[in-house]
Formats: structure tokens, C-alpha cells, sequence
């Protein structure tokens, strides 16, 4: 079985865009202001949305990272009450989602750190994921990892509290959950040995890995086996999802380049893979033509001319190489 690639929340092109607004704009207005606001802006991020699912179908991209911002507000009380008013209407999404067989998941934003040395900061965390579960619900999603909510440990030598505060988190948060490694707090092996522990599964992260341990290439093999050891934590191994991401001046730069121009080769066993580049729906259609489909056994760089699924600038010769 070959990998599935996934979209993360907008296009290169502008096919794919959502709205928002600020507080300061927002406040600037009463509350019925405000409501009429969010209900004009929702109504429209919720078009927008079932837009970007159909753009997945069309270009075979079956995983789609849905923007945490979406619902801008919806953890406010005024977005909390007009949230319920789209309740009927984001469910024909979702089913809509389903019925195309697109696989939608979420990454809340850097605000959402479960392992904070300040309660304060935890407690708005679970509000922040408590209102992306309920988003889901109201899409429909199984309350599982198939539609899953992935953050970072957050704190560092916090890992016991992190852990705590999952396994107390309400059942449509908890069952959702993965936990990925990143560059510089929470290496693989860390982040592994908390996910065992609260029982939820990890989402490897082969360019932090890399980061993280200062390795010159992604065929060292702490990354396959870190693959293997991720894969180990989902119940159902089928629903393994993993990041990649190239450096964008140098491979161990931090920084998300254009396209995937290197691979790893384990990746090949990885069943679902969210491209992280810049160049979003062009850098999935190139690793498409000439990765995915192309003979797994080919060891010379594929040579091939920019992808033309929408206009873009020109890429860079791609070499997949496994």
C-alpha cells in the first residue's frame, strides 16, 4: 500500500484561503456587532472549508489539516453561542468529508501547552482543545486518532504533568490526541515514552528528529526505527500519521522549504504523510509524479518538469531517490 499524502490548512494558489479578524477590530464593536461578525466571518470559513475538501478529492489528497483558526472566537462565549447555530450545517461537511473518503485532523496552535508550570495556561490549553473537539463533533468525527488533534509536550522536564493532565482530559479530547517530537525540548525517545504512558499514540517527525539528535541525513537508522517504535502506539497501526519537512537553506534548518526535495526512505512505510513545504499543493503533486508513483526500487534522481497542477514558480530538480 502506498502512503497517502495530506494538505496542511491552505494552497499556494488562493483556492485554498480562510478569513479571520482580530481582537482589537472584534472589540471594537458591541456584542451584537460582534455575533453578526463572527456569524458572517464562520459562514463563510465554513464555505471555505467544504471548498478545500473538494479541492482534496479532485487532486487525490486524501489527509487534510484543518486550520485551528477556522472558528476565530469560538472559545469565547460570544463564539461559543453563534458556534451552535452552525452545528446542523458544519455536520453536511463532515459528512461531506466522509463521503469523499478526505481524512480530516487538526494541530492546535503554539498557545496550547499541557505540561505549563502556570495552571492558568493549562486550564485555557483544554479550553482551546475542548472547542476543537467539539468542532469535530459537530463534523461528525469519531472520537479516535483517525480524526486526530496533534500538539508538542510543551514544557521541558515536565513530562509526569503532561502526562496527568492527558489522562484527565475529557473523552473527546483524550481519544483524539497524539503527541509529536520536536527539534529542541521533547526528542522521539521522550515523546514515545509519554505517549506509552498516557496511551496515546505519537506522530514522528523525521526532519525534528534529525534536528533534534544532529544527524547529517534521514537514513540513519534511529529513523526507521523510531517509525516502528511510533507506529507501535496506534491501535490501529493503518492510522499512522507522520510529518516531513526539508530544511530551507540547509538540512538541518528549522525553517519549512518550498518542496520535498529528499525523502526518507522508511517513509515508504509510513501509510499517511503530512508535507509540510511551503509550496503546499505543488510539493505534494511533485511528490506524487515523482515519488509516490514512481518505482520504489529507483535509486537515481528523477528529473522532471514543475508540476502543473496550479501555476507556481518553478521547483527544483527533486531527488527521492528510495
Amino acid at each position: 500500500m502506498m502512503p497517502e499524502l495530506g494538505l496542511v490548512c491552505i494552497t499556494a494558489s488562493k483556492a485554498v484561503r480562510y478569513r479571520t479578524v482580530t481582537r482589537k477590530r472584534l472589540f471594537q464593536f458591541d456584542s451584537s456587532e460582534q455575533a453578526r461578525m463572527l456569524r458572517d466571518l464562520y459562514a463563510d470559513n465554513l464555505r471555505r472549508l467544504s471548498e478545500a475538501i473538494e479541492f482534496c478529492s479532485n487532486n487525490q489528497i486524501r489527509l487534510y489539516r484543518i486550520s485551528s483558526a477556522l472558528f476565530p472566537f469560538a472559545d469565547d462565549v460570544i463564539g461559543e453561542k453563534v458556534l451552535e447555530e452552525f452545528e446542523a450545517e458544519i455536520g453536511l461537511v463532515g459528512a461531506r468529508a466522509s463521503h469523499l473518503n478526505i481524512r480530516l485532523v487538526l494541530h492546535p496552535d503554539q498557545f496550547v501547552v499541557l505540561s505549563s508550570d502556570r495552571p492558568e495556561v493549562i486550564e485555557n490549553s483544554i479550553k482551546i482543545l475542548k472547542t476543537h473537539a467539539r468542532i469535530f463533533d459537530f463534523l461528525r468525527l469519531p472520537q479516535s486518532p483517525w480524526a486526530l488533534m496533534n500538539i508538542h509536550g510543551g514544557k521541558g522536564d515536565r513530562a509526569e504533568r503532561l502526562i496527568q493532565v492527558i489522562q484527565a482530559l475529557p473523552d473527546n479530547v483524550r481519544s483524539r490526541l497524539t503527541l509529536e517530537n520536536d527539534e529542541y525540548t521533547y526528542s522521539s525517545q521522550d515523546i514515545f515514552a509519554v505517549c506509552q504512558a498516557a496511551n496515546v499514540p505519537m506522530l514522528f517527525d523525521a526532519h525534528h528528529h534529525v534536528i533534534h539528535e544532529h544527524l547529517d541525513t534521514y537514513e540513519d537508522p534511529s529513523v526507521a526505527a523510531m517509525l516502528e517504535a511510533a507506529r507501535s502506539t496506534w491501535a490501529v497501526p493503518e492510522w499512522q500519521v507522520v510529518h516531513i519537512s526539508n530544511g530551507a537553506e540547509a538540512f538541518m534548518d528549522q525553517r519549512h522549504s518550498d518542496y520535498i526535495t529528499v525523502m526518507p526512505s522508511a517513509y515508504r512505510q509510513a501509510p499517511w504523510i503530512e508535507v509540510e513545504a511551503k509550496q503546499k499543493e505543488l510539493a505534494i503533486k511533485k511528490l506524487q509524479d515523482e515519488w509516490l508513483f514512481s518505482n520504489v526500487n529507483e535509486l537515481t534522481p528523477v528529473i522532471s518538469e514543475p508540476p502543473q497542477l496550479t501555476p507556481g514558480k518553478e521547483s527544483d530538480k527533486i531527488s527521492l531517490l528510495h
